[in-house]
């Protein structure tokens, strides 16, 4: 979170921008966003009792303004709307380790991403399964990279390397 949100500003990202948290959880993260500021928020979740939680936090917050959703992102709804930022803190790692159909679910991950961004929309990803190039070749068809953001080093038999890989891409076509 703190990685993501300190990007944001010093990027400048407007406070009115939509912003869209895939796999919200229990809201916490959309709760930071609002203390730093901004004011379109939507969160999604599969999970009712997800949902049911967040709204509770953010309730308890006084966050009555952001839109939590229960929502499966492989096949969001028509009414989700268009982003401006599309912020993902691990649930495609979720996604694209189901082994029952890991190649589906990223390729329908994409899509799903495509389609609930706008065009030149930013989209932050956080992986701790996936490394840079896995992730740039999931991503390779509308989609470029702005940055890599720094994260943790170590390392191990005289290499160095990487525990999370947390990229910054914005949607072409």
């Amino acid at each position: 979170m703190e990685r993501i949100i300190k990007w944001l500003k010093k990027e400048k990202i407007p406070h009115n921008a939509a912003v869209l948290d895939i796999g919200t959880g229990n809201g916490v993260f959309l709760v930071e966003l609002a203390k730093c500021g901004f004011k379109n928020l939507t969160g999604i979740d599969y999970s009712a009792v997800s949902v049911d939680l967040a709204r509770h936090i953010l309730e308890k917050e006084g966050l009555s303004d952001v839109n939590v959703q229960e929502q499966d992102f492989l096949y969001p709804s028509a009414t989700l709307g268009a982003f401006d930022v599309c912020i993902d803190k691990g649930t495609f790692d979720a996604i694209s380790l189901n082994p029952d159909s890991t190649a589906q679910g990223t390729t329908r991950y994409a899509q799903a991403l495509r389609s609930v961004l706008k065009q030149e929309g930013l989209f932050l990803i956080t992986s701790c399964n996936w490394t840079r190039e896995q992730l740039l070749h999931v991503f390779s068809e509308g989609f470029e990279l702005l940055q890599e953001l720094p994260t943790p080093q170590f390392q191990f038999g005289g290499r160095s390397g990487s525990s999370v890989t947390a990229l910054v891409l914005k949607r072409k076509d």
